[in-house]
């Protein structure tokens, strides 16, 4: 007989509430909730928030049931498409079912390693640009540097070109739209979005604005496949892409509604596993000096291209340990759709199953001192010490993040191109601690001081 509830703590909602809205006297620290809850209660927990059945996976077999085995039975929760839909629709991070299979297929091609090249070189470009600008022993703040580095990275590769001269402030609107989506997940005291709140009405200024921007890039690019010319970038990939079964194309308002995810989703993620790389990097002299070994060996002062990757498998390992450490998601969640036994427990439709991805990656039963920052974790063979579903930055299964690839390579290459031209050092006195939101970010800014290297030959003979 299957056993009621599984053990897990007791949430105290007026505290919860309290910490909501008045978080400078009630501190709430989730990933501390996260991590406690794995370690104190095994493999899986359960709790309640109001009436909301929570269970927190804490293995990777449990894992592996709900993202691998049964996908069709554990669907995107209903809070998490509150929390997104108002600017991603009905995009791949929202849709479930025949919808997104469809809209999964279709856009995958665009991701594939033979369009990577062209997007890699954009990545090197956009990272040289931005240490060009950069005075020797300047002090700025490295977590505001790489969000706008990001930006312009994903614009390019999205769009093909830059952003007007009318869309340059797009910073601003893109961050009221994920500070209101962090909001919404966080809070238990909800309003209507019609409620003119101050958070509502800048956010829907906010995606009013954004939504004209993407909406002027579409036009124009459908207006230049009609007159015949070709492009290179993701939105003339997803443009061009055909349903193999019904011979459809996408329509504008899905390309809006996947463009608007990965336009925003895109930048943060590794504007924020960049930041937690610089960071890690700061604190561990000794891998720092491996990492500048590697480059130093392999592109002797050059920038880094897509081809070189292979070669560099120790920047390879460093992104890989930061997103260990610090996942650019540090959870994810599914809905049963039916009651559905999980181990030795029934969990009822409905209910929450929570993957703390920051919990499950610093468990000591898979990786030993999991808060230490070791890059040689994931030396060749990682794939074998280290259990398939212990370590998921990307998620995984048929839902795993669709520019995971993307990711990688645009943090490898702008590490490689930066790390030879420049030495990071955090200013001393600053608390750095991340922060559960949508993403994972520093509690504020990220404070460091950039010295210029000494320059490498590269020429050789």
């Amino acid at each position: 007989m299957k056993q009621a509830y599984p053990d897990g703590p007791r949430v105290n909602i007026p505290l919860l509430i309290m910490g909501q809205m008045l978080p400078r006297l009630f501190p709430l620290d989730p990933l501390g909730f996260g991590v406690e809850v794995a370690r104190r209660y095994g493999d899986i927990a359960h709790y309640k928030v109001g009436p909301l059945h929570i269970y927190q996976l804490n293995h990777p077999d449990l894992i592996r049931q709900v993202v691998v085995e049964q996908p069709e039975t554990f669907v995107k929760p209903k809070l998490m498409k509150r929390v997104f839909r108002p600017f991603a629709g009905d995009g791949l991070l929202t849709s479930d079912g025949a919808f997104w299979k469809r809209q999964r297929s279709l856009m995958q091609p665009a991701f594939h390693q033979r369009h990577l090249a062209a997007y890699g070189d954009v990545m090197v470009a956009q990272a040289l640009g931005m240490t060009e600008g950069i005075a020797d022993g300047e002090v700025r703040d490295i977590a505001a540097e790489m969000a706008k580095l990001t930006l312009r990275i994903v614009v390019r590769t999205l769009f093909g070109s830059d952003l007007p001269r009318e869309a340059q402030d797009i910073g601003a609107p893109m961050t009221a739209v994920l500070d209101a989506a962090n909001e919404r997940m966080n809070n238990l005291l909800q309003l209507p979005s019609w409620v003119p709140t101050r958070r509502n009405v800048r956010e829907k200024r906010a995606i009013a604005r954004l939504d004209a921007i993407l909406d002027s890039f579409i036009l124009a690019r459908r207006a230049s496949r009609e007159n015949g010319e070709g492009n290179a970038d993701l939105l003339s990939r997803l443009l061009a892409a055909v349903d193999a079964e019904s011979g459809d194309r996408m329509s504008d308002q899905q390309l809006h509604d996947e463009m608007m995810t990965l336009f925003l989703a895109g930048h943060e993620t590794t504007a924020g596993a960049l930041t937690w790389i610089w960071y890690l990097l700061s604190q561990n002299p000794d891998a720092e000096a491996k990492l500048l070994e590697e480059l130093h060996g392999v592109l002797g002062g050059r920038a880094p291209a897509m081809t070189d990757l292979p070669k560099l498998p120790y920047t390879d390992m460093v992104v890989r340990e930061a997103i260990r450490l610090y996942p650019p998601a540090p959870q994810f969640a599914r809905e049963p759709i039916r009651d559905v036994s999980i181990g030795k427990y029934v969990v009822v439709r409905g209910s929450l199953i929570l993957v703390n991805t920051y919990a499950l990656q610093r468990d000591e039963r898979f990786f030993a001192e999991p808060e230490r920052f070791d890059p040689e974790r994931f030396a060749k063979g990682w794939e074998e010490r280290i259990p398939r579903y212990a370590y998921l930055p990307f998620g995984g299964g048929p839902r795993v993040c669709i520019g995971n690839g993307f990711a990688m390579m645009e943090a490898r290459l702008v590490l490689a191109t930066v790390a030879q031209r420049y030495r990071l050092s955090l200013e001393p006195g600053q608390d750095i601690r991340p922060v559960q939101l949508v993403t994972l970010r520093p509690n504020g800014p990220v404070r460091m001081q950039i010295e210029r290297r000494a320059a490498i030959n590269s020429c050789s003979g």
